[in-house]
């Protein structure tokens, strides 16, 4: 969500004086939120009598605005259900989907409301910290440390090689060598020859995907788990089985089944401070996964996106493995700055080459004045002492955000822990959601965390930006009017 929405449409209250009446007020609002896909398809709209109550304003105001969204078919009308938000679909090419006809029980529509967190992310200063955010607040980043880096690596006679060619293919050799070093700490052996940078770690997840699926082929991921990873490959046509995550690793029996019935091919997974729940996996979780990815044949990626918030022997399937069926990936977007995109693969020898080739057909190459200046924060060890300010911080904030919703009445399900907390706050917070709206907060709801839509009392919240005292009390009157 953008900041004008966020600080001014979603939070105002509908003005009397204004220059467009009530009704337009009101159906301009639910539109927008309706194209933000901060209502995504299937929702439902609030009863003309709780829309009135909640904007102090006549129910006739409220049909009638509830007609000009029937007119411009963003909502439908459900026989004695009430007004819910249309899901408007495509045809897709038939050359795009393939020959391959998906089971329809384990390949949802895509969740096409990931894209109101993906848009979240592009808040402007000023706007106040939101708890459903995935970035650190900005204030907590070191801009001297990147600035610094920047003007060492540019300094003199360096920029030209680097600024005015194409970088190397496989990324720049400075930053493979710091990072090999890296992930020694985490105790992944590699070498530079076996890592491939990208555009963030959201690219290194596509270029493996794309490398690796084709359209039918079977996916699984964890349930809870990140909604853009579901959307991602939806898009590419995979059929996606979701394991149940617990506070261990993933459900070993749903995926022991699985893995049985339809021969996935890769298993996609975060396993330390996994986003939402902020759970590791479990040394011994980590050895029966490599040891049904041997049995059934598939390749395992791990995410190991928020590794800088998160102890250096905390157990990484990598690290176990050898890089002989994991591919590790990460990036620097959760530590250093999102506005640097910077991520890596570490992989087996035998697809480096053809991860190459893929990247090579996306972006071309990487950035290498950036990737270089990610080398000089790693070698000189100004990344590592950030990461230690960052983590402070966090403990704090963490404790204070945790003392707030307990004391608002909200459970957590998983054990507090890194950057997420997954809790359940008793009512569906996809209508929590909405309601917080008014009141300028934007929330995670648990739907968005699930592979197919189901309404759910919980959610994500970020610790670094749910430290506002407002916010929960704003949740427990969102509570109370909804229960």
């Amino acid at each position: 969500m953008n900041a004008p929405i966020a600080s001014a449409l979603l939070a105002a209250p509908l003005a009397r004086d204004a220059g467009a009446t009530l009704t337009d007020q009101l159906a301009n609002r639910f539109a927008e939120r309706i194209r933000q896909r901060l209502l995504p398809p299937g929702t439902r709209l609030p009863s003309v009598r709780e829309c009135a109550k909640r904007h102090g304003i006549s129910a006739y105001t409220v049909v009638a605005a509830y007609d000009q969204l029937l007119a411009q078919g963003l909502i439908e009308a459900r026989k004695q259900r009430g007004f819910f938000v249309r899901e408007i679909r495509s045809a897709a090419p038939a050359a795009a989907v393939g020959h391959v006809k998906p089971r329809p029980e384990v390949r949802p529509s895509a969740p096409v409301d990931a894209a109101a967190l993906i848009r979240g992310m592009f808040n402007q200063p000023g706007v106040r910290a939101m708890p459903g955010l995935g970035t650190l607040p900005a204030e907590w980043l070191d801009l001297p440390i990147l600035s610094a880096a920047l003007r060492r690596v540019t300094a003199g006679e360096r920029l030209a090689p680097l600024a005015l060619h194409y970088g190397e293919p496989a990324g720049d050799t400075r930053l493979r060598t710091a990072l090999a070093m890296k992930l020694a700490d985490f105790g992944v052996k590699t070498v530079p020859e076996q890592i491939v940078t990208t555009a963030g770690a959201t690219q290194g997840l596509d270029i493996i995907s794309r490398t690796l699926l084709q359209p039918g082929d079977a996916v699984l991921v964890d349930e809870p788990g990140w909604a853009v990873e579901y959307a991602r490959l939806s898009q590419l046509g995979v059929r996606i089985l979701p394991v149940p995550r617990g506070p261990d690793g993933p459900d070993l029996a749903t995926m022991r089944a699985l893995a049985e019935a339809h021969r996935p091919r890769l298993y996609a997974t975060v396993s330390v401070l996994h986003n939402p729940t902020g759970c590791t996996l479990s040394l011994a979780s980590a050895h029966q996964v490599l040891k049904l990815a041997e049995t059934h044949d598939f390749h395992i990626t791990e995410d190991d996106t928020y590794a800088h918030l998160a102890p250096a022997h905390a157990p990484r399937l990598s690290a176990l493995d050898g890089l002989q069926r994991t591919i590790y990936v990460s990036g620097f977007s959760k530590i250093l700055t999102p506005a640097w995109r910077v991520g890596f693969i570490a992989a087996p020898r035998k697809l480096v080459e053809r991860f190459v080739d893929v990247k090579l057909l996306t972006t071309l190459t990487t950035p290498a004045v950036l990737e270089q200046a990610v080398a000089l924060c790693l070698e000189q060890g100004q990344l590592r002492r950030h990461a230690e300010r960052v983590v402070q911080k966090l403990d704090a904030a963490r404790a204070r955000s945790v003392a707030l919703a307990q004391e608002a009445g909200v459970r957590f399900v998983t054990e507090p822990a890194g950057l997420f907390g997954w809790v359940d706050v008793g009512v569906d917070t996809d209508r929590l959601a909405a309601t917080m709206l008014d009141e300028g907060w934007l929330l995670a709801p648990g739907s968005l965390f699930h592979a197919s839509h189901r309404p759910t009392t919980l959610m994500r919240i970020n610790f670094a930006t749910s430290q506002d005292a407002r916010l929960w009390r704003a949740v427990q009157q969102a509570r109370r009017h909804l229960g």
